[in-house]
């Protein structure tokens, strides 16, 4: 930490503060980050006796803007939101050799300027009444952090705790932390215990938190227990950590093995305005959800040819295709061989498609290209800085951002990776899906749908992004795809898909989230009294 950073943190603990803090902490991808964000947002409107702050990636900066408008202070890590173990330059799909000292390295840096934003918020005195942190599964430092400055810590996430806890985890930890384990699976209802850790909290109790608790912020390395003797603290239990999820019960069941605070909110939805790539777009929607515009001024002129292919007359409307942060993450290395699956779907089907390369930069070069090398007179050219129709005009390719909520009305289905943001976004519009897993929790979205009948059974990953190049590959991939599509078309599904969109527009998450961090915080203010 530099000088300058001290100095400034310092005299930051010097202020005395007279309003309580929100802080929320959430790193990650957009699909992380951005709701949590929404709700600080709400909450912030809510709740004007309150400083709010949301501290995450500078990577994530155009909130920025946004939040300022609604009261939110931004404040920025400059880690990577994302970090991939390989190189967009490797084809085969190796581990760079360095990745792991370069996380560690990158670890370390994150963790530094996640205190130092956060002394810069608490400063040096006491925590106020009303206090809280909220953090999302990505943001464990908060928990620690909330730890040492003695403030209430709640977690919220937009989708279902996304890592499994060990098989061996219980074995070691019963040999290794005898007294704890007793004092977590003896807590007594409404406070922390084995279901907590077994849930969610088991990474606290690793050796990487444990040494940086020790060492960085002179803690116990582990939770729950005392800092000079390292025992359980038997005369203090904690309540167990309100988790809120940002997915509807009507979708997800929450089973009766996990913790006991745990709510399921309904889906976290964004403001329209916050998800234009283009700020004119931005300002329109601000405007006709106002009621100053009509219905027909829905984008600007710039993107006159988005709004000309999503109503261009057809048997269907287009076929929705976004992998969103997959590119980034390292999956999409061969972006050639993923258009060519999509130029022999067109081949051998009926389908048009709209295609969000998500900003990802080597795609929308291999799709520039394309282009560039049609033949004259051919359907195939770039209409806007962020637009560009091939094969025949049936694959319209946008590199900008638009809502899904918008967009996803006016397609017949969504083909996606299974992030919780576009698994949401396709239920709310109830239009059927198809989807492709990569990581996580989106193998667990993939199977959801499916479960739900809203989504044929999922594909596999050489179904939409095959490693080779050849035309067998790339045909029988194609193949795959538009089964998948038609599948997912068939009249029961469709029906299921509007069923479940009708359940789903009864319900508002970030109100819900909203009330139940107030009965929270209200509940912990009178516990300290």
């Amino acid at each position: 930490m530099s000088d300058e950073m001290v100095r400034a943190m310092e005299m930051e603990g010097k202020r005395t503060r007279t309003k309580p803090v929100a802080l929320f902490m959430a790193f990650g991808t957009q699909g992380d980050v951005y709701p949590i964000a929404a709700i600080a947002a709400a909450f912030a409107y809510d709740q004007e006796d309150y400083k709010v702050v949301l501290i995450s990636h500078s990577a994530h900066k155009k909130l920025i803007a946004f939040l300022a408008a609604k009261n939110v202070e931004y404040l920025p890590v400059s880690t990577p939101a994302v970090l991939a173990p390989y190189g967009d330059d490797d084809p085969e799909g190796t581990m760079r050799p360095k990745f792991s000292l370069q996380k560690q390295e990158i670890t370390t840096q994150h963790r530094q300027e996640c205190i130092y934003n956060v002394e810069r918020i608490f400063g040096d005195g006491p925590s106020l009444e009303g206090d809280f942190i909220v953090i999302n599964f990505f943001a464990l430092e908060g928990w620690s952090l909330a730890e040492l400055f003695c403030v209430p810590c709640i977690v919220a996430a937009p989708y279902v705790v996304p890592y499994s806890v060990p098989s061996s985890f219980e074995r070691y930890f019963r040999k290794e932390l005898p007294l704890l384990y007793e004092y977590l699976q003896e807590a007594p209802i409404n406070k922390v215990g084995w279901k907590d850790v077994t849930h969610w909290m088991w990474p606290l109790f690793t050796e990487d938190w444990g040494s940086w608790r020790s060492f960085q912020l002179k803690l116990s390395p582990c939770p729950f227990t005392d800092p000079v003797t390292g025992l359980p603290t038997w005369h203090d239990r904690s309540p167990s950590p309100l988790l809120l999820y940002g997915f509807s019960k009507e979708v997800v069941e929450c089973p009766g093995y996990w913790p006991s605070n745990v709510r399921a909110c309904g889906f976290w939805s964004l403001p329209l305005e916050w998800q234009f790539s283009c700020n004119k777009c931005g300002e329109i929607s601000a405007l006709l959800s106002s009621g100053h515009l009509s219905a027909n001024d829905e984008m600007c002129s710039a993107h006159a040819e988005l709004q000309s292919f999503l109503k261009t007359p057809a048997l269907l409307p287009p076929v929705f295709i976004g992998l969103s942060s997959v590119g980034s993450m390292g999956f999409l290395r061969n972006p050639r061989a993923f258009l060519g699956v999509l130029q022999k779907a067109v081949d051998i089907s009926s389908h048009r498609f709209i295609l969000f390369s998500a900003g990802f930069d080597p795609l929308d070069a291999a799709v520039q290209k394309i282009a560039a090398d049609a033949p004259s007179g051919s359907e195939q050219k770039k209409f806007s800085e962020d637009g560009t129709l091939l094969f025949g005009g049936r694959l319209f390719c946008f590199s900008g951002s638009i809502p899904y909520k918008w967009l996803f009305r006016r397609c017949a289905a969504a083909i996606h990776h299974g992030g919780s943001g576009s698994t949401a976004a396709a239920l709310h519009a109830g239009i059927p899906q198809v989807i492709c897993p990569f990581m996580l929790d989106q193998f667990y979205w993939a199977e959801r749908m499916f479960w739900l009948g809203v989504a044929p059974a999922p594909l596999k990953r050489n179904h939409l992004l095959p490693e080779e190049n050849d035309d067998l590959c790339l045909r029988e991939a194609a193949n795959m795809l538009v089964r998948a599509i038609n599948n997912a078309l068939a009249p029961e599904v469709k029906a299921r898909a509007t069923e479940i969109a009708e359940i789903l527009s009864r319900e508002d998450g970030v109100l819900e989230a909203l009330k139940l961090i107030k009965e929270e915080i209200s509940c912990s203010n009178s516990t300290r009294h």
